[in-house]
């Protein structure tokens, strides 16, 4: 749809968006089979308990009347003072329904399960080492990073110490592994195990987040420069929470739980699960209770792009993170028999490789899906020894190992083909032979070159690692999309930020054919994006002590940017403009959030009318904000001091909202709406022409409206714009979606 876009706003007007999905089940068990369940409690006449042992023992009573049909008491696995008020127990059907008579039971369910959303990034977002933003923020010292994942490698480089200071006096955590320092100063495990790192994962985004500065730094060689977190010199506190890839909700509460307690500033979670209402949403809950406290929460977006409406950890306390792309590649080139060559990516770079022209093979041809998809097993009787093998992404089937099926079956290299879905988006993966990932179109190309000829042939040159694509950033094909489906009326994602090809740390040392070590690993997935802004909050929590989890999250999102670095708008897989349920606010700057001139900052209690105004009870807002509420009335969506707006409107609908900036800038300052965009079919109008500032911390209220006309036939069921305030250096930019019904 064209868009109209102005400089200034016409007087006329001024009147008037490693990985998996969630799997939990969450359907009743038999009356007598035990699961575990989430109980959650509220104090009978407003008792308060003067030691957290009276509490316990309080919880424990719910037990002890619940043991229907049981030999043995039912024992509670957690229990939780912060995120709110209950337990964890394994409990049947008939032992929840004994409780449901007690003084003070509010709420029990099974808990679901969740899943993993799984150097050169510093540079690309801007922090340079002596100068800057890094600098200025003192690389993050004395902030505390909790970590919610598969656990940590106390020892790696990335966690020395050097330069950074002991622990704030606030901290009470606790180290259960040997190993801790300075920079690790908490490692504790909630999944009957230990905080150590069988994974990967949690060590890498640890690292991303908080690594120190380590020299030398590579994958096989490949990236080879400084590895470095966002906020080299904050503290880290693991909280393991996940084992093989499952993370359950009752070890997730269990940890958000002490890691309040325990006085981090900022929670990282790079996991999530399918979109459901935030009472039942575990991280929902126990985010609320962080940022109640003062402490922000940054969470994956999830893996299940590019499809509309896959999003995890939807809930507007939460800065929702989508992944993009680099400016760097690790480049593997494919050249077939007609002498077309086509840039990929492989992690691995065998020079040794025959530069030689081989058989080239696709054993989708004859052998089936499974084949196309080199599944394991797939390739026994097809003759691929000697051959470059081409294979199809998908079928739920780990990249590596359809190059790792090639093989066993004998083939000398793999060609890995992008679906549609995938688009241009590739991965620089530690493949186990000679291969190169190509994107959609290129494999097109490929295949028609395959049955064009009788022979076939291809090979792979290897290139190393090229710095300077200016298409980056670009939306990954796998970042989840909006709309939300828990709250349509806030837009998400809130920001991407880079998720693919990512280098951090690694427990174990990497391992291929050609006996090339590195305890360092390149992945890609909003799991590596969520730990990047998670230190870059880290950065802005210490350089703005008195600014609430709301007001970080504003600044990080009014200052994004919207093109990459040719100047275009930043593009999504099928290089076309991402649209704002891909990139959300824009791709993150952290220099510019650093000094936002203005801020939209949300109290925790501003959520309640919102809250009920998604049609909840006043006893499932209670679950979420830890107290009684009563929901007489309720606010729509996009009524929330948000940093954006979603707005649903009908054939001559207008609707007004109002919004509240707050002056962190410059004292003196006139803010003007210096740009903006409208779509087809609507009119905007805001309350006032300039908003004028004479001190800092002033706030400001304004109306936008927006209507639609009702003579204007749309297209498309949702269209998007901005609003832009500006004043000398600052850019505060509001984007807003619509959506025709």
């Amino acid at each position: 749809m064209e868009r109209k876009r102005y400089n200034v706003l016409p007087e006329l007007y001024i009147l008037l968006i490693l990985t998996f999905t969630s799997i939990f089940d969450t359907s009743s068990a038999n009356a007598n089979q035990a699961e575990t369940y989430i109980v959650n409690l509220e104090s009978p006449n407003g008792i308060v308990f003067a030691k957290p042992e009276d509490q316990q023992s309080w919880y424990h009573s719910f037990l002890s009347s619940s043991g229907i049909g049981s030999n043995k008491k039912p024992s509670i696995l957690h229990a939780y003072h912060n995120v709110f008020m209950g337990f964890a127990a394994k409990l049947s059907a008939d032992q929840v329904k004994a409780m449901e008579s007690i003084d003070g039971f509010v709420s029990a369910r099974p808990e679901r399960m969740y899943k993993l959303h799984t150097t050169h990034t510093p540079r690309f977002l801007g922090l340079h080492q002596n100068f800057g933003f890094w600098r200025g923020s003192n690389y993050g010292k004395g902030i505390i990073i909790g970590v919610l994942d598969t656990g940590i490698t106390p020892g790696h480089p990335s966690f020395h110490d050097k330069g950074v200071p002991p622990p704030p006096r606030k901290w009470k955590g606790k180290c259960e592994v040997a190993g801790c320092n300075n920079k690790l100063i908490g490692a504790r495990d909630f999944t009957n195990s230990s905080p150590l790192d069988k994974e990967g994962h949690g060590t890498h985004t640890s690292s991303t987040a908080a690594g120190n500065f380590v020299d030398g730094a590579n994958v096989f060689g490949m990236a080879k420069g400084t590895a470095v977190g966002m906020a080299p010199l904050a503290h880290v506190a693991m909280y393991r929470v996940c084992d093989d890839f499952a993370c359950s909700e009752s070890n997730i509460l269990a940890a958000m739980d002490a890691a309040i307690e325990e006085g981090v500033d900022v929670l990282s979670l790079s996991l999530g699960g399918a979109s459901v209402p935030f009472y039942e949403d575990g991280i929902a809950v126990g985010a609320f209770s962080a940022i109640q406290k003062g402490i922000f929460v940054s969470c994956s977006a999830g893996n299940s792009g590019p499809f509309n409406s896959t999003l995890s950890n939807e809930a507007p306390w939460i800065l929702t993170v989508g992944a993009s792309t680099i400016d760097r590649n690790i480049r593997a080139t494919v050249h077939l028999g007609n002498k077309a060559l086509f840039n990929g990516e492989s992690l691995f770079q065998p020079q040794d490789f025959p530069q030689n022209l081989l058989p080239l093979v696709y054993p989708g041809l004859t052998g089936g899906q499974q084949a196309a998809w080199c599944a394991k097993g797939s390739l026994i009787n097809i003759d691929v020894k000697g051959k470059v093998v081409i294979c199809d992404r998908g079928g739920g089937i780990a990249r590596i190992e359809k190059g790792q099926t090639v093989k066993e079956a004998g083939g000398a290299a793999m060609i890995l083909l992008n679906q549609v879905t995938d688009g241009v988006s590739t991965v620089a993966d530690a493949h186990v032979l000679p291969a190169s990932h190509v994107g959609y179109e290129s494999g097109v190309s490929i295949k028609t070159y395959l049955i064009s000829t009788p022979s076939p042939v291809a090979t792979i040159t290897f290139h190393g690692t090229v710095i300077g694509n200016k298409t980056a950033p670009e939306v990954a094909s796998f970042s989840s999309r909006g709309p939300s489906m828990a709250s349509p009326g806030i837009i998400k994602p809130d920001i991407i930020a880079p998720g693919v090809s990512v280098l951090a740390a690694w427990p174990v040392s990497v391992e291929n054919s050609t006996h090339t070590k590195s305890t360092f690993n390149m992945i890609s997935g909003t799991s590596m994006a969520c730990p990047h802004l998670a230190g870059i909050s880290a950065l802005l929590k210490s350089e703005h002590p008195d600014w609430s989890p709301a007001a970080i999250k504003s600044a990080i999102m009014t200052s994004a940017g919207q093109v990459n670095l040719n100047g275009d708008p930043v593009e999504d897989e099928r290089e076309l403009p991402a649209d704002i349920y891909a990139i959300g606010s824009g791709h993150v700057n952290p220099s510019k959030a650093n000094d936002p001139g203005l801020i939209f900052d949300i109290k925790p209690d501003d959520y309640i009318p919102y809250l009920c105004g998604l049609g909840y009870t006043s006893k499932q807002v209670g679950i979420i904000v830890k107290k009684t509420v009563t929901c007489s009335e309720g606010i729509e969506e996009a009524e929330l001091n948000y940093p954006s707006f979603a707005v649903t409107l009908g054939v001559g609908d207008g609707k007004a909202f109002e919004r509240t900036v707050t002056n962190v800038g410059e004292a003196n300052s006139n803010y003007t709406i210096t740009s903006f965009s409208i779509p087809d079919g609507l009119f905007l109008g805001i309350s006032t022409t300039e908003l004028k500032f004479t001190e800092l911390n002033q706030s400001l209220t304004y109306q936008t409206f927006f209507l639609r006309n009702r003579d204007f036939e749309v297209t498309t069921p949702y269209a998007e714009g901005y609003i832009t305030w500006g004043f000398g250096k600052y850019s505060v930019r509001t984007p807003f979606s619509i959506k025709f019904v």
